[in-house]
């Protein structure tokens, strides 16, 4: 099969290296593995795999080193291989600071019992790897509106009516920001939350597909370059201006009024979705309590179609989104699903997205 694609597993565990290649091989992947990172550093240049899994922690070259060599030498879709310690999550996000696509949890205690624990999750992040688009980061234009070829399209679909009123909190914000993400995420936010002044008039939700054990440190690692505090939302919190709250990984993001006051909270993950925390419980969540004009919805990089449906619906009741433009997406799915939808008032590079923000709530 010449299109087969190529996978490079690089682990100096011939445990892990062995499990992860039957996987993948059983899938249909063309794979080889190294058992350090200088080893993989030459088969990426020799072999030039289309993705490469990366152990971040490992002898003689650890993954981070030879991440920035394989970003110098031959730009290639990483996905990094972290345990689930807290050193582990830092490492991981210095690693997506530097280039790498997505990040996998290594199976905790005995690893082959718990492979299968991570075989859906290696294979989707290995495919959405593998659709990769990287080194997409120009610099911020202006705001362009979807006023060509999508706007003479046909007009935003009917609002669905709900099968219950909406219950409209008293709240005296202004109104509120959602984000939905996944693959290429936590890169593409860097883009976009630090450049928010700190007076940012409206708080910001954001859901980022991630496991439970990751949102904590990506929250306080945002919140040290940011000038809004961000928070995960380990649990019910009143939402206030000058916030940013990260949905926490292994719950679903929900705004709820709790005496007229609206909250963010996490639940349990909803099982009709197959992503979490889900970019679709939020923004209908949203919906049900804040009229739709003093909403705004975010679609950054990623695979799937997760918050496309809501974020159209948003559009159509008179709130205002903006879908990523495929110039700067990593991954450009759930962008393009919304746009596909006719959901996106803008499409615009990541680069642009803030001070877009900041236009339309100034």
């Amino acid at each position: 099969m010449t299109d087969m694609k190529k996978i490079l597993v690089v682990d100096d565990s011939a445990l892990m290296r062995k499990l992860l290649t039957g996987v993948l091989v059983e899938a249909g992947y063309d794979v080889r593995s190294a058992r350090n990172g200088a080893e993989g550093v030459d088969m990426v240049v020799q072999w030039q795999p289309d993705v490469v899994t990366l152990d971040i922690n490992m002898p003689e070259m650890d993954g981070l080193t030879a991440l920035s060599l394989i970003m110098s030498a031959r730009p290639t879709p990483v996905v990094m291989v972290s345990s689930l310690t807290e050193k582990g999550a830092l490492a991981t996000f210095e690693a997506l600071a530097l280039g790498a696509v997505d990040f996998i949890p290594k199976p905790g205690g005995t690893i082959s019992l718990h492979v299968d624990d991570i075989k859906a999750v290696l294979l989707d992040k290995v495919r959405a790897a593998s659709r990769a688009r990287l080194g997409r980061r120009p610099n911020a234009r202006a705001a362009v509106p979807v006023s060509t070829p999508l706007a003479t399209a046909p007009t935003p679909r009917p609002v669905v009516p709900s099968t219950t009123a909406p219950v409209r909190a008293r709240s005296p914000l202004p109104g509120l920001v959602m984000i939905g993400v996944s693959t290429g995420g936590p890169r593409t936010l860097e883009d976009i939350l630090p450049r928010l002044p700190a007076d940012f008039a409206w708080p910001i939700l954001v859901a980022q597909h991630m496991p439970a054990n990751f949102t904590d440190t990506f929250a306080r690692r945002m919140d040290s370059l940011c000038a809004l505090d961000v928070v995960e939302v380990a649990s019910a919190m009143a939402i206030v201006p000058g916030k940013v709250y990260i949905g926490r990984g292994g719950t679903d993001i929900t705004v709820t009024a709790r005496v007229g006051v609206l909250h963010v909270a996490p639940r349990p993950e909803t099982p009709t979705v197959l992503w979490h925390p889900s970019v679709e419980v939020m923004v209908d969540s949203a919906m049900h309590h804040v009229p739709p004009e003093r909403l705004v919805g975010v679609m950054l990089t990623g695979m799937g179609d997760d918050g496309a449906e809501a974020m159209a619906r948003l559009r159509a009741a008179g709130g205002r989104t903006i879908a990523e433009s495929a110039d700067t997406a990593v991954v450009f799915g759930m962008p393009n699903e919304l746009i596909e939808r006719r959901g996106a008032t803008l499409v615009l590079p990541c680069t642009a997205i803030a001070a877009q923000l900041r236009h339309w709530l100034q």
